[in-house]
């Protein structure tokens, strides 16, 4: 059975908020973060729309100017949004050991900004002038480093990199490692900050974005006018803590992660499987984990980024992983509509909704859907949240690749 594993801590980086009270707020009641890049020109891009990140500080989360200009934007995100998770926690060096925490954060992309601009100085300057911190920066890896340096985190680490279902295995993973002993608390998600021209251009030139010039029409998930996803930044972390180990010493626990699963479609390298049968066994791994049983209300954080096959597929692997019938009761959402499409920072804020979820009876909203797909026909809670007593919610997340990887929470009843 191995050991029971639960949420003790969470934090939030994202275009609709830098904290865990803005987020949950922003996107219950339907607030999309959306709008025109403001970080550089977009003159010459054919996408001019994104999700970024506003107002952020790193100064904010206890991070010193010398660590932020040795730290790339996406894992300054990440040692943020650790601070938050870890702070509401409450694990300190008096009350786990330095062998027994564990982190596992990756980035689908890693320092994107940093690449950038040290390839430009190698262009434009000569290689003499390329920063000698360049690789420490740019590397995915890096952020989980970091974070197990700030917290002296000597035991599991793995920072884990499957595009857009990053943050998503880096919980299943680091639930797991728990579960089974490897630690007794693991720092986990993901971050993500390629919002460039670069991945702008790449993403638009493969026809992977939406082209929509208006904000509130461009990430518009399970809708028959949708046109791609519209590239965010952002970081989602959370706190995964042996039950007892978490009881013993008081903690809040927010929910029980009881299920994981993971698949690969091994059939395109950027589309989905259109017969949806992988992406529904990765559903049916974590409800048959966490013990689902016919009737339970569920409730789905979609990956739903608003792209013609990743919603369809996605409609038709929700109804094989629990039967027609019972996929019709169950209430979708897809954050994305608000946040954007986070990348691998994604599976570890759309994580933080999962868990609010059923903790708070709330279902966010999937705003902009006003043309439904009739090949998108279940129940995706269309522009306004609703209360829903949900006894599971599942947090999906599908990468370029064919990396499918499905996470079922309950909440608990202490």
């Amino acid at each position: 059975m191995g050991r029971r594993v639960v949420v003790t801590g969470m934090g939030v980086i994202s275009p609709v908020g830098n904290n865990l009270k803005d987020f949950w707020s922003s996107i219950t009641a339907g607030k999309c973060g959306i709008g025109l890049i403001e970080r550089f020109p977009t003159d010459n891009l054919l996408v001019k729309i994104a999700g970024e990140v506003k107002g952020f500080n790193p100064g904010d989360y206890g991070i010193d100017p010398p660590t932020a200009r040795k730290n790339d934007r996406y894992a300054l995100f990440a040692l943020a949004a650790a601070n938050q998770a870890m702070t509401a926690s409450g694990l300190n060096k008096e009350n786990i050991a330095p062998d027994r925490l564990g982190v596992y954060i990756g980035s689908g992309i890693g320092g994107m900004e940093t690449f950038v601009n040290e390839t430009t100085k190698l262009v434009q300057e000569g290689p003499k002038w390329v920063s000698p911190l360049f690789i420490p920066m740019m590397i995915s890896n890096i952020a989980a480093g970091n974070i197990a340096i700030e917290y002296d985190a000597r035991g599991v680490c793995l920072p884990i990199v499957t595009a857009c279902a990053t943050g998503t295995h880096s919980i299943g993973e680091a639930f797991r490692a728990v579960k089974h002993g490897y630690a007794d608390a693991i720092i986990c998600g993901g971050s993500e900050a390629a919002v460039s021209p670069l991945s702008i251009s790449g993403f638009a030139n493969s026809r992977a974005l939406s082209r929509s010039e208006d904000p509130l029409q461009a990430s518009l998930p399970f809708d028959i006018r949708r046109q791609g996803f519209v590239i965010a930044e952002g970081a989602g972390i959370v706190v995964l803590e042996e039950y007892n180990h978490a009881v013993t010493r008081g903690a809040k626990i927010y929910a029980e992660v009881c299920g994981y699963g993971n698949t690969c479609d091994a059939y395109h390298y950027t589309a989905p499987r259109p017969d949806g049968t992988t992406a529904a066994e990765a559903m049916r791994q974590a409800l048959e984990e966490a013990g689902y049983r016919k009737g339970e209300k569920i409730h789905i954080n979609a990956h739903g980024t608003g792209t013609p096959l990743n919603d369809k597929s996605e409609t038709i692997s929700i109804k094989l992983a629990v039967g027609e019938e019972e996929a019709r009761k169950v209430a979708i959402s897809s954050t994305k509509s608000m946040t954007g499409h986070m990348l691998g920072g994604a599976g570890g804020v759309e994580l933080v909704a999962a868990v609010m979820a059923p903790y708070e009876g709330i279902v966010p909203p999937t705003i902009g859907l006003q043309e439904p797909d009739p090949e998108c026909d279940l129940d995706y809670t269309p522009n306004k949240s609703r209360k829903f007593a949900a006894d599971i919610a599942l947090s999906n997340s599908l990468g370029f690749g064919g990396h499918n990887g499905c996470i079922a929470l309950r909440r608990i009843n202490l």
